[in-house]
């Protein structure tokens, strides 16, 4: 456990060398990456936290806006006494580290983006399919109803999810399974997962802002994307590139949203070449 920024923030560390940060997603914790982790912790020091208001991190009742999220994580890297990390967030963790690594472009030396497209071009692109894939947006920012409607079947809520979204349909390891549905059923965890996505409009009145000043991501990107995840329905390599300056990415065969578990290899080997880079400077 680490103190920062006001709250308690849980998290995992391994190996030693520059320093990693993994940002899982919903309806996970930093546990997603635990087939990641420790490959990479070969050559790195590897973090991998609860965000704020997930797993056994704080889950208090504001500041699920991803400035403030960010600056968690900021404040945990200088915890740790470390000045700069190559970041890869997933999911919501993305989202975070895409307005960590705009807030503080000295920090953030290299990002990964995985199975996502920016906030604010979501909601650009707002057709039929894609609303058809991000229905889940909409319900969740609904005040108080998807508390109400979830916690009666938590689990079945998650595995609605962990089926539909990957690629073999068999869903996620029944143990990482067990312990989300644990760590959603601890009190306030659903509230805080919620807030997650309704501080939408914190979110893109700060990435319209930055549109308009027109900044965009200066250190080096790295987008990938699962062959049947959500992304794959857009031009997702092309969006990023309108975000950052330097964007390289590829799709991953065979694969849903949850990249770091159903293909943890193919991740690796894209991770290796791309943190590598940055050792190689």
């Amino acid at each position: 456990m680490a103190f920062v920024n006001g709250i308690r923030v849980h998290y995992t560390r391994a190996g030693s060398g520059p320093l990693v940060v993994l940002l899982h997603g919903w309806p996970q914790t930093g546990l997603c990456w635990r087939d990641v982790l420790e490959p990479l912790a070969a050559d790195y020091t590897v973090v991998a936290p609860d965000l704020r208001g997930y797993g056994l991190s704080d889950k208090p009742p504001t500041g699920y806006d991803k400035r403030q999220m960010a600056a968690d994580m900021a404040e945990l890297v200088r915890a740790l006494g470390f000045e700069r990390a190559a970041v890869v967030g997933h999911d919501r963790g993305a989202r975070v580290a895409h307005r960590w690594a705009l807030d503080r472009p000295e920090q953030v030396e290299r990002l990964a983006v995985l199975d996502v497209v920016p906030t604010r071009e979501m909601f650009r692109r707002l057709d039929a399919s894609v609303a058809s894939g991000y229905w889940h947006w909409l319900f969740h920012l609904q005040p108080d109803l998807p508390e109400r409607l979830v916690a009666h079947d938590v689990r079945g809520y998650l595995e609605y999810f962990f089926e539909r979204w990957t690629y073999n349909r068999h869903g996620l390891d029944p143990d990482a399974v067990d312990s989300y549905v644990r760590a959603f059923s601890r009190p306030g965890a659903l509230r805080a997962g919620f807030d997650d996505y309704r501080a939408q409009e914190q979110d893109l009145a700060l990435d319209d802002a930055d549109a308009a000043m027109g900044r965009r991501l200066t250190m080096p990107v790295l987008a990938l994307w699962g062959s049947v995840g959500l992304p794959a329905r857009l031009p997702t390599l092309d969006i990023w590139r309108e975000y950052a300056e330097n964007v390289t990415g590829a799709q991953i065969p065979d694969c849903g949203h949850f990249i770091a578990e159903e293909r943890p290899d193919a991740l690796l080997d894209h991770l290796r070449g791309f943190l590598a880079e940055g050792r190689n400077r």
